[in-house]
């Protein structure tokens, strides 16, 4: 199924200095992190990433337009190279989550365009136009996929952790910390056998996009802007694929967070009946303690079915599906022609199909336009804002972590997750590893 294969790589050549030019993906980056990567080195990848607007900017000089200049200016001087011959990169990044260590391995490598109803990468939620429309004029000015999509596949038995395991017996190419205190680890490996191995592991197995959506879709738009240009392209051409970061759901150091909701501006009549109206579908009691204990009532709740907590300013139910309720979910269709076992089962499928849509009238037009919710991954700022009435927020919810078997199981299926049902933790870096398409 997918096609793997090794890629000339373009990297910074002072790799020793590497911790002062990379960043964290695009679509994480807040304007005063920008401003703070912008100060930080003249050469950090922030200016191809995601460049600054400047007042004057037009056609012929934007922040794309920058980007391209920026980009063949650090490779005319020496400040990148390209490696050959293709190689894959072995990344590995070390990080606390929740007071526990772990450790998250990537093989960085190509990766063959495919369109979704292939089969073959198979995609878990939905994709908005403006971020595909930045990324895409960043692909055509630079003409490199910059920063790798994550993607997931099934390795029960650790096959290709075995095969890696020689490229670490070297040592690697970059050891740095971020800013977060997390520790990156770079390794190169050039060697035909074990690409071989590689692709031959690779070749019956499907591949789950867990970061990155609209950089895949992207990447399927430029192929075929290049091949309506050329009026063929050959199926060995660089433009048939993108620059991947492949992680086995597997992984002990695999780590998803949740994504909490915030509510704000609701129906006054559908929030005063909310108790009452979500008696039918689920089981709720009140919760006491710190928010940590709450946490733990969610997840020792949730090992049975799906279950959140409800934050109100006067304090905190733990909601659990009922038989009802789920029955009731067997008649709720996803955003797609049909929802799976595998949707219904998710919490954040219940939550949005049977509390924000049918009980508060916030319905999946809404959410996606962004009107009366907003998200963070602080239990402690869902709660603050909603008892401070913060910006009108009205109700939080919490949630527990959406397992990576169920973002295999949902895509499988054909299905796309709600909005902001996963967040990857860390994001992949930006920076390390860059993809010519040419």
């Amino acid at each position: 199924m997918a096609d793997v294969r090794p890629l000339p790589g373009i990297r910074y050549v002072d790799e020793v200095y590497l911790a002062a030019l990379v960043t964290p993906p695009y679509d994480v980056i807040s304007p005063e992190a920008q401003a703070r990567f912008y100060d930080r080195d003249p050469h950090n990848i922030i200016r191809l990433e995601l460049g600054r607007d400047e007042p004057t900017d037009d056609d012929l000089d934007n922040r794309y337009t920058r980007a391209a200049a920026a980009f063949a200016e650090w490779r005319r001087d020496g400040v990148m190279k390209q490696d050959e011959p293709p190689s894959f990169y072995l990344y590995e990044q070390r990080f606390t989550s929740g007071g526990q260590s772990y450790a998250r391995t990537s093989l960085l490598a190509r990766v063959r365009l495919e369109p979704w109803e292939a089969g073959v990468i198979l995609p878990h939620e939905r994709t908005m136009t403006k971020p595909k429309d930045d990324r895409l004029k960043l692909t055509r000015a630079c003409a490199a996929t910059l920063s790798p999509i994550m993607s997931l596949y099934d390795d029960p038995a650790g096959e290709l952790a075995s095969l890696l395991g020689i490229v670490r017996t070297h040592a690697p190419l970059a050891t740095f910390s971020d800013d977060a205190g997390e520790e990156h680890r770079l390794w190169i490996a050039q060697d035909d056998a074990l690409s071989a191995q590689v692709a031959a592991f690779f070749a019956d197995r499907q591949l789950y996009i867990a970061d990155g959506h609209h950089r895949y879709e992207t990447a399927l738009t430029y192929r075929e802007e290049v091949r309506a240009l050329r009026h063929d392209l050959d199926e060995d051409d660089a433009v048939n694929f993108t620059l991947m970061g492949l992680s086995a759901l597997n992984d002990p150091g695999l780590v998803v967070l949740p994504t909490h909701r915030i509510l704000r501006d609701l129906d006054a009549t559908r929030l005063a009946a909310l108790d009452e109206t979500l008696a039918a579908h689920f089981i709720s009691e009140p919760l006491e303690g710190e928010r940590a204990d709450w946490m733990r009532a969610l997840a020792t709740a949730g090992e049975a079915g799906p279950a959140f907590v409800l934050v109100r300013p006067d304090g905190a139910r733990l909601t659990r599906l009922n038989d009802v309720g789920a029955t009731a979910m067997r008649d709720v269709h996803g955003e797609d022609v049909g929802a799976s076992d595998a949707w219904r089962s998710l919490d954040v499928a219940v939550l949005h199909a049977l509390v924000l849509d049918a009980a508060l009238g916030v319905t999946p037009e809404m959410v996606r336009a962004g009107e009366h919710i907003s998200y963070t991954r602080d239990t402690e700022a869902a709660t603050a804002a909603v008892r401070a009435g913060s910006d009108g927020a009205q109700l939080a919810v919490l949630l527990k972590a959406t397992p990576p078997e169920a973002i295999r199981d949902v895509a499988r299926a054909g299905d796309r997750m709600p909005q902001k049902s996963t967040y990857f933790y860390p994001k992949l870096i930006t920076g390390l590893v860059v993809n010519p398409l040419w």
